[in-house]
């Protein structure tokens, strides 16, 4: 028999779909429920590598780690790398099977995917690039899930009213529908007008969609909420339909993000625990807000630690007060390079390395710095300089590297994944992780190298040394542990601020009976 399951879809994107799955499967797991995440297709830059080597969003990682399970192929079947504004790769159960267009994706007369590798057909994955093809895919992954689990809580995508993406949907309302899913529709009422976007959703569904849409839950709400409560209760008489809980906003949340889109990162801060400095000076970190920027989760461990101060910039002058610049990986390596070059970043960088000033390249990051680059693969750009830093040449391979690698630097263990085309080939300079170190410039191909407490405390003694910082790393920071505490916030808010005896009814009965239709309803 089947676990139970619940949808947990979105007004919008950014609503806060991801930050209440992952406190949902924390408050289960944390009632004895054995509980795993889904979502069965995603988009974004920021992935993640299994321990059977298979690329997964890095927010349903995050989502297996708030259940305490091991992450799988299973909890993430489709995933959407994208290269531009109109192209993605497409990684299905976690390999990557070719560059679609948008339009060949969402069922237009855009062209089949363009194969990475003779080890799957894309024709035969995508049926010529139609993403509806892969609903079988996403829902025989979800039942095996829940043949396994208790309950699975799956995540949506955007808005389940995108009227003109239902046709091929296998994220929201299709497979909601497939699988017979409640659905709870969460609004993030910062952004205002959450009372019309909760019923401008529901109105815009099918009568079949909305027999599964059971009811609502506010997100980030500030203030007094005996206030929002008559609104609420006139919600319910429009659309006959509960809201399960108001989420007051919290700071600090700083959990992995899945949008890999972001116009621009420049000025922004991640979020951490305040504690007191154990140096003398804070260290500066300057992050290089690249084209098609990936994984920059990678700096949030050095975030988290007191006196470290990070920021993502895209101007040269930013640089110049930096103690540590990291340039971060990238879904378009040359197009990064040619950024940095336009920006006068990568003079910058240059200036950096003369003058022995700290540079650490993670993934495409490292590749820019190399001496050349050959890509006929993600830019077809074919032969390119790079900035010279390190003596390292990459040639990009159409079959992917997807590693989880263990091993030492600095005297301290390390263990990161590696997700990337390029194939580096070192002549020189000290041994760094998989890459190498010229006096104070290093690269490597591990993201998730920084998490390693014991690492991350000698790489930033080196990086204060070097900037001729007297900066002393915490000696008790434990990123595991901070993370740790972040989810158990997430299911605190679940716990205290949802009706979680009416969750679990939905989960384990469905959607209730006799849910009143709300017109118009979708387009014919």
């Amino acid at each position: 028999m089947s676990g139970g399951g619940l949808l947990v879809a979105g007004t919008t994107s950014d609503a806060g779909k991801s930050v209440v799955t992952a406190g949902i499967c924390r408050w289960l797991v944390r009632q004895g429920v054995k509980v795993a995440p889904f979502k069965g297709q995603n988009m974004s830059l920021n992935s993640f590598v299994t321990r059977e080597g298979a690329e997964i969003g890095r927010a349903q990682a995050m989502q297996a780690q708030a259940a305490r399970v091991e992450p799988s192929a299973l909890m993430n079947p489709v995933l959407l790398k994208p290269g531009s504004d109109r192209s993605s790769q497409v990684v299905l159960m976690g390999k990557p099977v070719g560059e679609l267009s948008a339009r060949g994706f969402f069922g237009g007369s855009g062209p089949a995917a363009k194969p990475l590798s003779g080890a799957v057909s894309p024709g035969r994955a995508l049926h010529g690039g139609r993403q509806a093809a892969l609903l079988d895919t996403v829902v025989g992954c979800l039942e095996e899930l829940r043949g396994s689990y208790d309950a699975v809580i799956c995540e949506g995508a955007g808005s389940p009213a995108e009227i003109n993406l239902r046709r091929t949907d296998i994220v929201n309302m299709g497979i909601a529908r497939a699988a017979r899913l409640p659905v709870l529709v969460v609004g993030d009422i910062d952004r205002g007008g959450v009372f019309a976007s909760f019923f401008g959703t529901t109105a815009l569904l099918a009568p079949e969609d909305q027999e599964l849409l059971a009811g609502y839950l506010v997100n980030k709400f500030r203030g007094d909420v005996s206030l929002l409560e008559p609104g609420l209760d006139m919600l319910k008489d429009l659309t006959g339909r509960a809201t399960y809980g108001v989420l007051p906003f919290q700071h600090g949340l700083g959990i992995d993000e899945e949008d890999g889109l972001r116009v621009s990162l420049r000025g922004s801060v991640r979020e951490s625990r305040t504690t007191a400095l154990v140096g003398e000076d804070v260290l500066r970190v300057a992050v290089c807000a690249v084209p098609l920027m990936s994984n920059f989760t990678d700096v949030d461990a050095l975030a988290a630690e007191p006196g470290v101060v990070v920021r993502f910039v895209d101007q040269a002058e930013e640089l110049v007060d930096a103690d540590l610049v990291v340039v971060p990986g990238t879904r378009g390596t040359v197009k990064a390079l040619q950024w940095l070059r336009e920006r006068g970043l990568a003079d910058a960088l240059a200036r950096r390395a003369v003058e022995g000033r700290p540079v650490l390249g993670i993934c495409g990051g490292f590749q820019v710095l190399g001496e050349r680059i050959e890509d006929d693969v993600e830019s077809r750009a074919g032969a390119v300089d790079g900035l010279g830093l390190l003596p390292v040449r990459v040639r990009f391979e159409r079959d992917k590297t997807l590693a989880r690698p263990v091993g030492e630097a600095l005297g301290e263990h390390v263990e990161g994944y590696e997700i990337h085309h390029g194939v580096a080939e070192i002549t020189g300079g000290e041994a760094f992780l998989d890459g190498c170190r010229v006096g104070s410039v290093w690269g490597t191909h591990w993201h998730g190298s920084l998490e390693a407490d014991g690492f991350r405390r000698a790489f930033l003694r080196e990086v204060a040394a070097a900037a001729g910082r007297r900066f002393v790393p915490a000696p008790d920071t434990s990123f595991g542990a901070l993370r740790e505490e972040q989810l158990d916030r997430l299911g605190d808010l679940i716990e205290e601020h949802a009706d979680t005896d009416a969750l679990w009814r939905l989960i384990e009965s469905g959607a209730p009976s006799g849910l009143p239709f709300i017109p118009p309803g979708a387009p014919a």
